[in-house]
């Protein structure tokens, strides 16, 4: 078995946040490395051979895994302990569900949304440009923050005229849905915590800005507006406490 394994991430990014925290629930000590965007595009490819061109990539036990659910899946097989899946084969079933609903309905829109909002503001730009950027690019900030605003209105069109509103629609949905699904309970599944719950309060880090979760600058001003009205909901809040209590510290290799 490889005792190291690699993750290539984007430290802001949620599906990254989605295998770190996965990483340090089951505490495997692992190396990460978070090259310059857009680059990782590039290095995505290649790790890859072309099957995937964005992140997060990892290497487990001399595999190249890329995906957030697949590199899940490789971690519960590899150390099945403590459990992200079920145990009961119908619970599982369920688990999987909802995980792959939040991946595809609230991963998109939370992104481009949270996007929108940066490239509109530009010091919140410039510092999220500076913080995800390797340390000899980040006394170019003015560059790195033009640079991120292209890439991320080609890569995902945030800037396309109605795609904002339709991405808060969407988010709005998938806070419904978390709720539906809870009802009164503590977790979408069972009685413990589960790939469900992580994909969920992972993907809704951006809105809800838990402590445990990324270190990434104030929310632009539009995003503050969006988020304030939600704070005192039932998904959010419990997104924030789903945070509070299961969120591990990393587990990185010295």
């Amino acid at each position: 078995m490889n005792a190291k394994p690699v993750l290539w991430h984007i430290g802001i990014s949620h599906y990254s946040e989605k295998i770190r925290w996965a990483l340090d629930h089951k505490g495997i000590e692992h190396e990460r490395r978070s090259p310059q965007p857009p680059s990782h595009v590039v290095i995505a490819l290649a790790l890859t051979r072309g099957r995937s061109y964005t992140f997060p990539i990892m290497r487990l036990d001399g595999q190249i895994v890329p995906g957030s659910s697949q590199i899940i899946a490789a971690l519960e097989r590899r150390q099945p302990d403590p459990p992200l899946y079920p145990a009961d084969a119908k619970e599982r079933a369920r688990a999987l569900e909802l995980e792959a609903w939040f991946d595809e309905q609230l991963g998109p829109p939370m992104r481009l949304l949270a996007w929108h909002e940066i490239i509109n503001q530009r010091d919140t730009l410039e510092a999220v440009a500076v913080q995800t950027a390797t340390p000899p690019f980040r006394r170019f900030r003015g560059a790195m923050a033009a640079g991120a605003r292209t890439f991320v209105n080609a890569r995902f069109r945030v800037s396309k005229p109605g795609n904002a509103d339709l991405a808060r629609t969407r988010v709005i949905a998938a806070l419904d849905r978390l709720e539906a699904e809870l009802g009164d309970r503590d977790h979408l599944v069972g009685d413990t915590f589960t790939v469900a719950d992580l994909a969920a309060a992972a993907l809704f880090y951006p809105l809800v800005l838990p402590p445990e979760g990324p270190k990434v600058p104030p929310p632009a001003r539009g995003m503050e507006r969006f988020r304030e009205p939600l704070k005192e909901r039932r998904g959010y809040r419990w997104v924030a406490d789903t945070f509070a209590r299961h969120r591990r510290p990393p587990t990185l290799r010295a």
